[in-house]
């Protein structure tokens, strides 16, 4: 069999995608190990437009019953994981861990994974006053002092965001250097509850049940230093999904998917990418969604016009 399309990916983006598909008839398969994407480790999100607000592991469910409420009719699920992607003559091959499907059009919707802090406590106090998501959990922690580790501009956003409702955000980077823009920084430095702390480099975060405090070094003094937080925010950086598709793609530098915004198309013909895996200018889970929707509009323009 060839499909129409195969949609690699279960997050928000994915699912749309397949909900969309599969109103407009077009025969598709989509590949995913879960569903649910990031959030799913959220215990609150609360800007998933409809929603006031929802667990990620609920989200992840929804996401799933809707995709199969239209499973069975020009739509089938498989939860496989995808390793490699080949194109044989005009038709393209994805390759997962139980078996080969062809398809004429694919879209890649994987998403990306949080680089993840390594230092002892963080795997303890995951979820549990350390996070990876300001816009999910940050409202969780109205009124109080709130710690973000990172110094990109995914940092600077988070802290910007949180000092919306926090009683101060305290940013600690590794170096004396930003990676973020300096209009960014200069804004947020005009703010008197923000605080930046250089040079700062995270060696344990401690807690009993929930997280009490945050314990950095200075790189130049070697000292110490403790602060006390309920909330540590951590933004070093995003692992795209995209592993299977370094053969039949040029991932950008840091392995994201170059993808032609207007239409989410790549550079190869006959595939496209939506969500975090894509080099999109900002990632959210509405945005995901709304790009895979876009994606699957120019999908539908190009199947019925090749």
């Amino acid at each position: 069999m060839i499909y129409d399309l195969i949609i690699i990916g279960g997050g928000p983006a994915g699912v749309s995608a397949g909900v969309y598909a599969a109103r407009k008839k077009l025969k598709t398969l989509l590949i995913t190990p879960e569903f649910g994407g990031q959030s799913t480790v959220s215990e609150g999100i609360e800007n998933w437009i409809g929603t006031v607000k929802i667990s990620g592991e609920e989200l992840a469910k929804n996401l799933k019953s809707h995709l199969l409420a239209y499973s069975g009719q020009s739509l089938e699920v498989k939860e496989e994981g995808t390793q490699d992607i080949k194109k044989d003559d005009d038709v393209f091959v994805v390759i997962t861990e139980k078996g080969e499907y062809q398809t004429k059009t694919i879209l890649i919707a994987t998403g990306s994974t949080r680089r993840k802090l390594d230092i002892p406590g963080a795997k303890e106090f995951d979820n549990k006053g350390l996070t990876y998501c300001a816009s999910c959990d940050g409202p969780l922690f109205a009124g109080q002092d709130v710690v973000v580790v990172g110094g990109g501009n995914a940092a600077f956003e988070s802290a910007a965001q949180l000092l919306a409702y926090c009683k101060s955000v305290t940013l600690l980077n590794r170096t004396d250097k930003f990676r973020a823009d300096e209009i960014t920084i200069a804004k947020l430095k005009q703010n008197p509850n923000f605080k930046i702390i250089t040079n700062a480099v995270p060696t344990e975060i401690k807690g009993n049940g929930f997280v009490k405090s945050i314990v950095w070094q200075d790189k130049r003094t070697k000292e110490n230093h403790e602060i006390e937080t309920p909330g540590i925010f951590v933004e070093i950086g995003l692992i795209p999904t995209t592993f299977f598709a370094k053969n039949i793609l040029e991932l950008n530098e840091v392995g994201q998917i170059p993808v032609n915004p207007k239409n989410q198309q790549t550079k190869v013909s006959g595939i496209w990418a939506a969500g975090d895996c894509s080099d999109g200018l900002y990632h959210q889970n509405n945005i995901a969604s709304g790009d895979a929707v876009k994606a699957l509009e120019d999908i539908y323009i190009y199947l019925h016009t090749k």
